[in-house]
């Protein structure tokens, strides 16, 4: 096995340790340390965006990297990825309204929404390790190319 590509490694490392921040931050809450709370689930966000900076980065200069495992099973990851994307783009979604409706101090709300965004967020985690380890681990990532042509193989 050749050596894994560092940007890649580094974004996917970050989502996961903001899905373990996000952990320990939903344990603390539990505790009533609202404070250490607030600070991990800070951290957290921190460490998605960070994620999202190196993303778009290697979207916007290098591409995408396309499927390079066999032509049999790449449909199947077509609709994996899907499925990521979506679950990515709602966690952060929610997530961004989460912090923000704890900030503004609507607990109840946060309260209800909280538990929701997380266990979102530790899906979207997972699956991204699961897509990072198809493209690069398990199979040679294809061609880096654009977003539209990586996804849809055009």
């Amino acid at each position: 096995m050749g050596s894994l590509p560092i940007l890649p490694t580094i974004s996917t490392s970050f989502i996961v340790i903001s899905a373990i921040f996000v952990a320990i931050g939903w344990y603390y809450i539990k505790q009533r340390k609202i404070e250490t709370h607030k600070k991990l689930m800070l951290t957290a966000a921190v460490f998605a965006v960070l994620f999202f900076i190196i993303y778009a980065s290697r979207t916007i200069f290098f591409g995408n990297t396309s499927f390079g495992g066999p032509d049999n099973i790449k449909i199947y990851y077509t609709i994996f990825l899907i499925f990521h994307i979506t679950l990515a783009t709602v966690g952060a979604v929610l997530g961004l309204f989460t912090i923000w409706l704890g900030l503004k101090k609507q607990y109840a709300k946060h309260r209800k929404l909280g538990p929701i965004t997380s266990i979102i967020w530790f899906f979207t985690a997972i699956t991204g390790v699961l897509v990072y380890l198809l493209l690069y681990v398990f199979y040679h990532g294809g061609d880096s190319t654009s977003l539209i042509k990586a996804i849809l193989g055009f």
